[in-house]
């Protein structure tokens, strides 16, 4: 296994923005669904609504906007906030990674090698 940073933006108590909230964002739009994003992704419906009502509670507004079924069927879109956003959360993952090379890997060095 090789060691990664993951990057989480905590706001309060609560997890505004990290590396499966942002997945979750990409495959909502992919599908155009909360629950079918739910379902690629291994989790209930239940969770993934409770990971995107956590996000839009935590922005200025809303990432994810939803329609009632009914005739026409319901389903999920991304704000234009939402794409700035993913888009903001890849640039500083990939800044992250280039800027802390050297020291992950002197530390990679020490951590165990059958872990």
């Amino acid at each position: 296994m090789k060691p990664r940073l993951v990057f989480r933006l905590i706001l309060g108590d609560d997890i505004a923005l990290g590396p499966g909230k942002v997945q979750l964002l990409e495959t909502i739009q992919d599908t155009g669904s909360i629950a079918a994003a739910g379902r690629a992704m291994g989790m209930s419906y239940k969770r993934a609504w409770h990971l995107v009502d956590t996000m839009n509670r935590c922005f200025a507004s809303p990432l994810v906007e939803t329609s009632k079924g009914g005739a026409h069927g319901g389903g999920a879109h991304l704000t234009p906030l939402a794409g700035e956003v993913i888009a903001l959360y890849r640039q500083l993952e990939a800044r992250a990674r280039t800027a802390t090379q050297t020291d992950m890997t002197a530390l990679t060095r020490h951590l165990r090698p059958d872990a």
